[in-house]
């Protein structure tokens, strides 16, 4: 294991936090999830920041940040749905993303790093997230929900974009 795989590991260390806080939020409870949700989310740069610096990207890397970025976004929208904040149909939309490319992925020989669509992605969920777990007045209500949306709009474009160029790849191969 190497030190950004041990922070890449370490994130997970803030979701059950995350989720106690979010189970009857205070206004205090959120601030305090939002911090927890932003240093986690944080060391999702600097594990991939430090992985290129020290010259330390393994497989095990490439393999278990997405996972843990999956689990560290999952995880409080699906406490957000419980608590009736944002529709369930949304965070499917995102869920069966991601189950898909990391079905995809398993059937990989090699594991790919994530793309700008990913990293987009990642970021606009990361936004849209602190956001809803923010205890922001009701004026912030629509921009909050846009967020949400622009990131399941992401998410999907994302995932198509992971996929359509192998499968694209893989006809023109067959086809010769």
């Amino acid at each position: 294991m190497t030190i950004p795989n041990w922070i890449t590991f370490s994130r997970l260390l803030g979701i059950p936090f995350l989720l106690y806080g979010l189970h009857n939020p205070t206004m205090q409870t959120r601030w305090i999830c939002l911090v927890i949700f932003l240093i986690a989310a944080g060391t999702d740069w600097l594990d991939g920041y430090l992985a290129r610096k020290l010259n330390q990207i393994s497989d095990l890397g490439k393999f278990l940040d997405p996972l843990v970025d999956k689990l560290l976004v999952l995880a409080p929208l699906l406490a957000l749905v419980e608590l009736g904040e944002i529709p369930a149909w949304g965070v499917f939309v995102i869920l069966a993303r991601e189950l898909a490319i990391a079905g995809w992925r398993v059937n990989q020989a090699t594991i790919t790093g994530a793309n700008i669509w990913g990293k987009l992605k990642t970021v606009s969920q990361i936004i849209a997230i602190a956001f809803l777990i923010a205890p922001l007045s009701q004026l912030w209500k629509i921009p909050t929900l846009t967020a949400f949306w622009v990131s399941v709009i992401l998410t999907v474009i994302s995932g198509v974009v992971y996929l359509l160029p192998t499968h694209s790849t893989e006809e023109l191969e067959t086809n010769r």
